[in-house]
């Protein structure tokens, strides 16, 4: 029998690594089985190993696969503990960053830096951050598309002209914040190294260098596996715009929005979410958006003639003139005509909600420069969102409130109910 000694162990579990299709962990079996020692004879060595950090050993319960390294590993004492469990067979043997660092061939991975990343020993789920302008070659580039729920999202080839256009070009992303909530873009390194070496260079010019943390709804469904609980308010506000658009059509009458944003995940308008660069620009483009969206898509025939659509106003020199009302004062109006409130605190701020977004939409159009780069616009946007958010949702209560909706089977997403809506 040939000898058996620890470099040799070594050896084996990186070329294993390095030659795997997806930079696995090398199972206790194969191990034994390369070597040709049964897997308790290698113990001592593999402790050393695990001891020295050059190698490391990962036990996964068997509905998780222990063939990558998903988060990093356990302490070293609970590696070794793993070890002598009389069943190995979720056992993988990776080498780890210390020795990849010394062996690895960098030039082997040029223009890859994250397949490189994996190479040097990176957890296939560890999450890199990065500016949010890196979307904007997706989301304005019509070869691809580009869809996010401002939890999560993906991006995929859209045109012939594309290889593979059927195919996902990045499977995952989700979002990080800093301590200030300053928004980033998250990707796991897993799925950044699939990317052709073109991508990986764009991804990577956009890095940011700063510590972020995972957005926790989609920590909970990415990392954790569990279905998250919470939804972005960007998705709830359509939501709540459908409920209106069943409740309103439920009385017998035309819907109150003429086109239902909510009536499916691929009705949502694709630039209605956070802001993707913190300018000027981008903020009025979301208030142009987010008012055609709630005044402009106001649908007259709801109301039935059952307010006054004009309004008369005296002149200066004295003579009455004649104007027709806006969408939200004939909103307005006819709320307050049929409704009974003890308290009209919540109907003043969602009404005044939409006018300001409505008066904030006018005035861009005087606006010269709009091309001002600053993180203040995030929070002026998510300041916005909110209160649109407030005043769509109080709406959508006075129609739950109707004689007609009342005792219908309209669901309601629990989320809602329960007020579990992310507003970053």
């Amino acid at each position: 029998m040939h000898r058996l000694d620890k470099n040799k162990i070594l050896y084996e579990i990186t070329k294993f690594y390095l030659e795997s299709p997806d930079f696995n962990g090398i199972p206790s079996s194969s191990l034994s089985r390369r070597l040709d020692f049964r897997f308790n004879e290698l113990f001592d060595f593999l402790t050393e190993l695990i001891l020295e950090g050059k190698a490391g050993a990962l036990y996964i319960p068997p509905f998780i696969n222990p063939h990558v390294i998903r988060r990093g590993f356990e302490p070293t004492d609970k590696q070794i503990e793993r070890l002598t469990n009389p069943d190995t067979r979720n056992i993988c043997l990776y080498p780890r960053a210390s020795h990849l660092q010394e062996v690895v061939n960098r030039s082997d991975y040029e223009n890859k830096p994250y397949r490189l990343a994996l190479a040097l020993g990176s957890a296939q789920l560890e999450h890199r951050s990065f500016d949010p302008v890196v979307l904007e070659y997706y989301r304005n580039d019509p070869r691809y598309t580009y869809k996010t729920d401002d939890i999560k999202g993906h991006i995929c080839y859209n045109s012939d002209q594309m290889p593979d256009p059927n195919r996902t070009m990045l499977e995952s992303f989700g979002f990080s914040y800093d301590s200030a909530l300053t928004r980033a873009i998250a990707v796991f390194v897993r799925y950044l190294a699939r990317l052709s070496p073109e991508h990986q260079q764009i991804w990577k010019a956009h890095e940011l260098s700063r510590e972020d943390e995972l957005h926790p709804d989609y920590y909970k469904n990415a990392i954790v596996g569990e279905w998250r609980e919470h939804e972005s308010i960007f998705t709830a506000f359509v939501d709540e715009m459908h409920l209106i658009c069943q409740m309103t059509i439920s009385m017998n009458r035309p819907s109150l929005f003429r086109t239902d944003y909510g009536k499916n995940r691929d009705s949502k308008p694709k630039k209605f979410g956070f802001l993707v660069r913190p300018t000027l620009e981008e903020l009025n483009g979301f208030i142009h958006l987010l008012d055609k969206m709630i005044s402009e898509n106001i649908n007259k025939k709801f109301f039935q003639s059952e307010v006054s659509y004009k309004t008369e106003r005296e002149r200066k020199d004295g003579r009455i003139e004649v104007q027709s009302k806006g969408t939200l004062q004939i909103l307005d109006d006819w709320i307050r005509k049929f409704y009974r409130m003890d308290d009209w605190g919540p109907w003043d701020e969602a009404i005044q909600a939409f006018k300001d977004i409505r008066k904030k939409r006018q005035k861009p159009g005087h606006a010269i420069d709009e091309d001002v780069f600053d993180q203040k616009y995030f929070k002026e946007q998510r300041e916005l969102i909110i209160r649109a958010y407030d005043g769509i949702s109080t709406l959508r209560m006075i129609f739950e409130s109707h004689p007609m909706v009342r005792n219908l089977d309209i669901d309601i997403p629990d989320y809602l109910l329960e007020g579990k809506i992310r507003s970053y």
